[in-house]
């Protein structure tokens, strides 16, 4: 079995195609999918702006092979969003993604302070 890592990956894309349904519910649930509502999920959390209706953000958390690597779990993130949205009558374009992984991601911690 090999070693598993944990990324929080942003699917980026912009809107296409939607049919006034699909527009007016966005627009209805455009509230639910603010800046308040990013989260890092397994699911997937969608947000995006009202005003322009253009562009959306999807944020996932996806735990893979580490020799994989980061480029496979931007492609599993990918999918997922592709998915979703589909699934939900979505029309969508140019998905492209932004991956951390967060095993190897390095902190950097204040040190005290000495009195």
């Amino acid at each position: 079995m090999s070693e598993q890592h944990t990324y929080r990956v942003i699917v980026r894309g912009t809107w296409e195609g939607l049919t006034e349904e699909a527009r007016a519910r966005l627009l209805a649930e455009a509230g639910e999918h603010g800046m308040a509502s990013m989260r890092f999920t397994e699911e997937g959390s969608l947000s995006y702006e009202p005003t322009p209706l253009k562009h959306f953000s999807m944020r996932y958390v996806v735990v893979s092979d580490a020799a994989d690597g980061e480029e496979m779990a931007g492609a599993i993130a990918e999918d997922r969003a592709e998915t979703t949205l589909g699934g939900l009558g979505y029309g969508f374009r140019d998905l492209s993604s932004t991956v951390t992984d967060l095993d190897t991601m390095k902190i950097n911690r204040k040190s005290r302070s000495r009195r």
